[in-house]
């Protein structure tokens, strides 16, 4: 590995113009009348979300809201991985690696961080602080993306154990959601030297063993979520299949198409967030934008799309962990174990179902989610 070298988001105005001329060229589909969204992204939202973009979104307020914010970029094993740093003014403060999934982008965390590195402006304690690292997965905004196959969850969390070491905090706490959440429980299995904690906001678990009814100790509500996500797992995994077997020929139409990158993201948007229908219940076109445009400027939705195919190629089976875990649940949320399948699962030491908020917690809900962990990290504490 090379030394941590500093990075700025510097899209050119080129690339800017170019988007433009790409939008204003587009070439819009017909569709059924279908307000309820059942064939994909609806046709007048999707042109009225477009027209914003085009006219009235302004990417360099965005990006000086990423650079507000101390990133790096360190070479790890020849691939150059990207991160935020933003260390706490309080020394002492817990080293935390947050790490998203997709659609997701280090955008999520931007509203998040502040609460983390200066809890005590936002109603926590000095001692509540974190030093926050947010790297981007391999082949997603400027981390390179790999040209081998095989770059799934647990050889991105051999990477990230590596980038902590690099920055040297001999212990932390990992924290993810999505793919983020697969990254985070291999790098609390491949270094419990030094993954002192684990924290989850999307929780993988298995039901347990030895049990005649594995749904017995659960109660009604957790049974009404669990058929949710049984549902989602049933009719809402198209996306799934599309990615994890032909990551490419989808990238193909994907990156060359503004439109159809929105349309592709938007929907997962609408549909994986506490928005009852409508995606400014949970966050602004701004910051849906943020993270759309992100993926456009950074030319990696192809690359971002693999991470699908390497854990369906080469992904490996779950396993009980042994470390200290914190897991909350938000009612949007796409997967919903019972808390039994959890505690038979993970070393869990911290539970909590928050009141609202969906699959990107951190950017729909910063202040519950700050504050859950702020909880977390005092229990561990105690």
């Amino acid at each position: 590995m090379n030394s941590v070298r500093p990075f700025r988001v510097q899209v050119s105005d080129e690339a800017i113009a170019d988007l433009k001329q790409r939008l204003d060229n587009a070439r819009w589909p017909d569709q059924v009348n279908d307000g309820d969204w059942s064939y994909g992204t609806e046709l007048n939202y999707l042109q009225e979300l477009v027209a914003y973009w085009r006219q009235d979104f302004d990417w360099r307020a965005q990006e000086a809201r990423l650079n507000r914010f101390d990133q790096y970029l360190l070479d790890v094993d020849g691939l150059d991985l990207h991160f935020i740093h933003q260390r706490s003014p309080h020394p002492d403060a817990t080293p935390l690696i947050i790490t998203h999934g997709w659609p997701g982008c280090i955008a999520e965390f931007l509203a998040l961080i502040p609460r983390l590195t200066e809890p005590e402006k936002f109603g926590g304690r000095a001692e509540d602080a974190c030093h926050v690292v947010c790297p981007s997965l391999p082949g997603f905004a400027w981390s390179q993306a790999a040209t081998e196959p095989g770059m799934n969850t647990r050889a991105i969390a051999e990477r990230q154990v590596k980038l902590m070491a690099a920055l040297g905090y001999q212990h932390y706490v990992a924290q993810g959601g999505d793919w983020g959440a697969m990254v985070s429980r291999h790098m609390a299995d491949l270094d419990p030297e030094h993954c002192s904690a684990l924290h989850l906001n999307m929780v993988l678990a298995l039901p347990p063993e030895g049990v005649e009814d594995p749904m017995a100790a659960a109660s009604d509500d957790e049974k009404a979520r669990f058929a949710n996500s049984q549902r989602f797992l049933k009719e809402g995994m198209g996306y799934y299949k599309i990615q994890a077997t032909r990551p490419q020929t989808l990238g193909y139409a994907l990156q060359d198409s503004p439109l159809g990158l929105c349309a592709w993201l938007t929907e997962k948007y609408r549909a994986w967030t506490d928005c009852d229908g409508e995606i400014r219940n949970a966050l602004s076109w701004d910051q849906l934008l943020t993270i759309v445009s992100l993926y456009w400027y950074s030319n990696s939705i192809t690359s971002s799309l693999r991470i699908y195919c390497e854990e369906s190629r080469h992904g490996q089976p779950l396993k009980h962990i042994a470390t200290p875990t914190g897991a909350v649940i938000y009612p949007r949320e796409l997967v919903q174990p019972p808390r039994s399948w959890i505690a038979a699962s993970y070393n869990l030491q911290h539970y909590r179902q928050q009141p609202r908020g969906g699959h990107f917690a951190a950017l729909e809900q910063p202040a519950l989610f700050a504050e859950d962990l702020w909880q977390f990290l005092r229990a561990l504490r105690g």
